[in-house]
């Protein structure tokens, strides 16, 4: 337990059970918005506020009460473990002396009590929180395949909600064990399937919910018995149409289950903000069941992963917001095994690999997710940090401690923990390898074993950083738990390259359709009907994501307006201008370039001049191999380069038919407004007549 003032928000200490703060906010929305961020920054530790109340000499009795039953309701409501109501009695010395000008305490200096202790009592003895009676109902759905081993634990603990509206639906999709049987044990609504998958699975749950809303419980996890209230409070206080919670591991888990928790790769929220989520797992969701109407359901193509990403985006994309509650926590065990935990990494590989292909505009260049938000979680990483922050703390220490600047999370400290690097690495020892055949390719030899020395200082930080639960003079478990973390930092990025590899990922996409010789072109189009210069470009940007393009805008400073990757290796620059010619006539001229990444032009660059150097010196067969490499980068780069090029024509020439399709809506609305007038006159010259 650790405490200290001015607040120490930004210390990380791994040794702490319990994540106690002082915290005196009267407002009870900005109180229940700063828990939210504490209880983010706890983690996977129970929170405890170890002070709060108000001053009754300044604000009177009655607002001290009032404020004290605010403060410990809102404190319950978002999940904290505790509370301590800053103090018992009104009498306070400090530093020798009685201090005369703050009465926070819920009894007077003669013991008396004052209405605060009243209002105190009142919260602390209907702990948890009573539900409210407009609750929604919620529908429990568990899908299980094969999941005898964990789904006793998960229905007892389902069965054990406190909560007034809630019913329990298990989906068994095909399983060949003891699942049905053990779910029909406990009296739930079963639906037997054929295997069909993770997706359709959850779909059945939703034809047989009759809960407003469905909460998506994994068969591997169960819940914290006020697990559904807290949805539904977030449900209530928003428009939400999804919410979400941490998934915390069992207590009792083993060595290798909490190693692997502290590994990359797994169940992790994602936060735009603390209350508000960009992603979050599929282990414990909720949704209203309208939205999941409203967009088809889950997409049957994933069947073992993805599904809940791929869900969260078109919930987004349809309009809506997801929420997340720091109290609706759920336990959820993780892979036992290594051989268990890889496996799961070569699915996720392979459902990345499909969400690269439906959604490529949500995805970097590299092929990866292109989060907005955060990424929280026990095994989740920032990379190797290249810089400390700089944290506020003021003249000797009057300031409030905040990590307020550093270096933001950019690309460079992941790379070494991307899949992709290990292809870089392959290539490097493959090159290097060659200076068996011709020393001067030993140069290569340093950049091979940086790339290699990468990983491995990226997952002893992963081991470092991890929290084990082994008693402190145990150091050979402990050294050993590090080692096992060590390692599955350094495999599970070679086991999701391939899995991404295996299912035609986004390192070797399909094409676009259509080439064009990579060159400077000039596009234009004239246009009946007037338009603003953004919206163009947003029309264009617009289509051009939906052709599987990634898309960047430019800034304030670029000479560009928008760049188009194909993905790794080249894509086009434009720029776009509109000249008018009156009468809402426009002629809208944009200039294409292409544009290669520079790691790949460098690559050739080198591979060029190392093969001529080897042709000069006489060894042939590296010369081959290089001008071979050379050629293969030169003809990729190429090939994406004209294939962004020919959509950016072809994106362009679609202009024509939005002009058609914007000219008859807007003849519609026209015509719409038009008859709205003549009625209010009509209406207008009935009224007067």
């Amino acid at each position: 337990m650790y405490v200290n003032y001015p607040t120490t928000e930004y210390l990380q200490l791994p040794f702490s059970d319990i994540y106690c703060f002082n915290v005196f906010l009267e407002d009870p929305a900005r109180l229940r918005s700063y828990i939210g961020r504490l209880q983010n920054a706890a983690g996977d530790r129970p929170l405890i506020l170890t002070e709060l109340g108000l001053d009754s000499r300044t604000h009177g009795l009655e607002r001290q009460a009032a404020s004290v039953e605010s403060q410990l309701r809102a404190t319950f409501e978002c999940g904290c473990a505790g509370a301590f109501v800053f103090k018992w009695t009104d009498e306070w010395y400090r530093g020798g002396y009685d201090i005369e000008d703050w009465d926070f305490g819920l009894t007077d200096r003669k013991r008396s009590l004052k209405p605060a202790y009243f209002a105190a009592r009142k919260v602390y003895t209907g702990v948890p929180p009573a539900a409210e009676d407009r609750l929604p109902r919620i529908s429990v759905a568990v899908c299980a395949y094969n999941a005898a081993s964990t789904l006793r634990e998960c229905l007892q603990g389902a069965l054990e909600l406190e909560y007034p509206h809630f019913e329990v639906i298990v989906v068994d999709d095909g399983s060949t064990d003891d699942t049905a049987a053990i779910a029909r044990e406990y009296g739930v609504r079963l639906a037997s399937t054929a295997n069909r998958g993770l997706s359709a699975a959850r779909n059945t749950a939703i034809e047989m919910a009759t809960g407003e809303i469905v909460a998506y419980l994994d068969s591997d996890a169960y819940p914290d018995r006020e697990w559904l209230t807290h949805l539904a409070r977030a449900f209530l206080w928003s428009e939400h149409v999804g919410v979400g919670g941490p998934n915390i591991v069992p207590l009792d888990a083993g060595t290798v289950e909490r190693c692997v928790a502290n590994a990359p790769g797994g169940p992790n929220h994602v936060l735009l903000t603390d209350s508000e989520a960009e992603h979050i797992p599929g282990c414990n969701m909720a949704f209203r069941k309208k939205a999941l109407e409203e967009i088809g359901g889950f997409d049957p193509l994933f069947r073992i992963a993805g599904d809940d990403v791929d869900a969260c985006w078109r919930l987004q994309d349809n309009g809506g917001t997801l929420g997340f509650s720091p109290g609706a926590m759920v336990w959820h065990h993780r892979r036992g095994s290594v051989k268990g935990y890889l496996k799961q990494q070569l699915n996720y590989g392979r459902a990345e690999a499909m969400l690269e292909r439906k959604w490529p505009q949500r995805h970097s260049r590299f092929g990866h997710p292109d989060w907005t938000g955060r990424l929280y979680g026990s095994g989740a990483t920032d990379g190797i940090r290249l810089r400390r922050w700089h944290v506020y703390q003021g003249v000797w220490g009057t300031a409030p401690f905040q990590g307020l600047y550093g270096m933001p999370r950019g690309t460079l400290p992941l790379l070494p923990s991307m899949p992709e690097w290990y292809l870089a690495i392959a290539g490097l020892g493959v090159l290097s390898s060659l200076g068996l055949l011709w020393t001067p390719i030993l140069v290569a030899l340093p950049l091979f074993l940086l790339t290699l020395v990468a990983p491995l200082a990226q997952a002893s930080l992963g081991a470092l950083r991890a929290r084990h639960e082994c008693p402190p003079g145990m150091r050979v478990q402990r050294i050993r738990d590090g080692l096992l973390v060590a390692a599955l930092h350094l495999l599970q990025p070679a086991v999701r390259l391939w899995g991404r590899l295996s299912n035609s990922s986004a390192l070797w996409p399909p094409r676009l359709g259509g080439w064009k010789v990579p060159r400077w072109r000039s596009l234009s189009h004239w246009s009946e009907t007037w338009r603003a210069v953004d919206r163009w470009l947003s029309v264009l940007e617009s289509k051009l994501r939906l052709s599987r393009a990634v898309v960047r805008r430019g800034g304030d400073f670029d000479r560009w307006d928008l760049e188009v990757w194909y993905r790794l290796f080249g894509g086009v620059r434009l720029r776009a201008v509109v000249e008018e010619h009156g009468g809402g006539k426009q002629l809208v001229r944009i200039r294409v370039w292409p544009r290669v990444s520079r790691l790949s032009a460098l690559s050739a660059a080198v591979f060029a001049a190392l093969a001529v150097a080897a042709g000069f010196a006489g060894a042939w067969l590296v010369c081959g191999a290089l001008a071979t490499w050379c050629v293969a980068l030169f003809a990729r780069m190429a090939s994406e380069c004209g294939s962004t090029l020919s959509l950016v024509e072809r994106s362009v020439e679609a202009w024509s038919e939005l002009a058609d399709e914007e000219s008859d809506t807007t003849r519609e609305e026209e015509s719409s407004e038009s008859l709205v007038a003549t009625q209010a006159a009509a209406d207008l010259a009935g009224t007067n007549a």
